[in-house]
């Protein structure tokens, strides 16, 4: 193993560097980033009580927006929410 002497004044500035460098990767990666969750269709189908034929319509026509990773598909919660409410205000 190699000991490596740097001066005081150099191993701060050193540090002051590595903690800006941190405070990036969080701001970028996810500090304060919205940590909604997502759910999936069997869920979704679920909660609005429709058929998955039903919900592919909602996807096709974009009444309810999606996000797909492979071959699923994921809504945010707050848009299904959204959808409900939207379908309350609508059978007054």
């Amino acid at each position: 193993m190699e000991i490596v002497a740097i001066e005081g004044k150099a191993f701060e500035q050193l540090k002051q560097r590595f903690d800006d460098f941190t405070r990036q990767v969080k701001t970028l990666c996810g500090n304060g980033r919205n940590t909604e969750k997502w759910m999936n269709n069997a869920e979704v189908c679920g909660l609005l009580q429709i058929s998955q034929r039903t919900l592919q319509s909602y996807r096709d026509d974009g009444t309810l927006p999606y996000s797909q990773i492979g071959r699923k598909c994921y809504y945010k919660t707050s848009d299904v929410e959204a959808l409900l409410n939207q379908a309350k205000n609508e059978s007054r």
